[in-house]
């Protein structure tokens, strides 16, 4: 009786002690060899490394939710977190469109004091109305392509057909010009190959990964001014953390902290990776001076910025607050 009184009590331990360590699912749609990927993958050795009971499982290329179904499933507490373009949840809330809008961000050290403002701070308040809780910020950049010459200033795009990434870049290119094709990042080279697009606007990851070098006779790469910038953060449903020890959560916020600075660092570098990959293939690089910048800012300030006020509540304070950061 006594071994087996012993035996009962072994197991009763191992049953408990693997109740007390917390395992947290991230899911996010990219490959292991992508810079949010890296986010993640280090926030989570951080947070093992603390010794805090808390592990963070992470579920890469869509294994677990589709790139677009990951919010609302994290704001009910189905998922633990997540990176994510922000900006895919702007069908639940309108605000979040802003978080991918021409011209509200500069450059990379301009979205980091973005991050760090009372407008982040507002977006941030609207998250946790979805119980919803920033680990890591961060913006990454993007460029445009085109075969019909460089595109630095809005009179470029006049009567050409270009994909733009996001409603609001479409918006504001149409009213410079441009036709619209809109298609998914993946349909982009074909989509040059077969003379149905003249340019394209993405992200300086995907033109790298998609070798839109091979089809383009002209970059203008994120630089000392860029138009596209995404806000991509690490998520994690609030609830959950609310529910972990302080111990746990102050491991998380620290991994969360490191993270940050590593993924501004990336982001940088990423955009002269893209630049050295097309300079290397023989391709011309354009560049957007601080006065091409504005000239696109006022065409959206007639097309993309209406809509977006028209659409959202306390939307002209939101826009306010964003062109207000220096």
């Amino acid at each position: 009786m006594k071994s087996i009184f012993i035996a009962a009590t072994a197991a009763a331990s191992v049953i408990a002690g693997s109740v007390a360590a917390e395992e947290l699912r991230l899911s996010h749609q990219w490959a292991e060899g992508d810079v949010r990927h890296q986010v993640a993958q280090m926030l989570a050795e951080d947070v093992a490394a603390a010794g805090v009971d808390l592990t963070v499982q992470i579920f890469p290329n869509q294994t677990l939710f589709k790139a677009r179904e990951q919010y609302t499933p994290l704001s009910r507490g189905q998922l633990d977190m997540t990176v994510l373009p922000l900006s895919y949840a702007g069908g639940q809330q309108p605000a979040y469109n802003l978080t991918l809008m021409p011209g509200l961000v500069k450059n990379h050290d301009h979205g980091d004091r973005l991050s760090n403002s009372p407008f982040m701070a507002e977006i941030e308040n609207i998250m946790a109305a979805d119980d919803v809780k920033v680990l890591v910020h961060g913006y990454l950049a993007g460029g445009f392509g085109s075969n019909k010459g460089c595109i630095t200033k809005p009179e470029d795009v006049a009567g050409i057909s270009i994909r733009a990434a996001g409603k609001s870049f479409e918006e504001m290119l149409a009213a410079a010009g441009a036709s619209i094709s809109s298609m998914a990042s993946s349909e982009i080279y074909p989509a040059l190959q077969s003379g149905v697009l003249d340019a394209t606007n993405t992200s300086s990851e995907s033109f790298v990964s998609f070798r839109l070098y091979e089809q383009l006779t002209c970059y203008t790469p994120a630089g000392e001014y860029a138009l596209w910038f995404m806000y991509q953060p690490l998520l994690i449903n609030k609830t959950t953390f609310d529910g972990l020890s302080a111990e746990q959560q102050a491991a998380l916020e620290a991994a969360g902290e490191k993270a940050q600075a590593f993924y501004l660092e990336q982001a940088k570098l990423g955009d002269d990776i893209a630049a050295k990959a097309f300079s290397d293939s023989g391709v011309e690089l354009g560049a957007m001076t601080e006065a091409d910048f504005n000239a696109w800012r006022d065409v959206a300030a007639t097309s993309a910025y209406p809509a977006f006020i028209a659409s959202t509540p306390d939307g002209q304070k939101l826009l306010d607050m964003a062109l207000a950061v220096d």
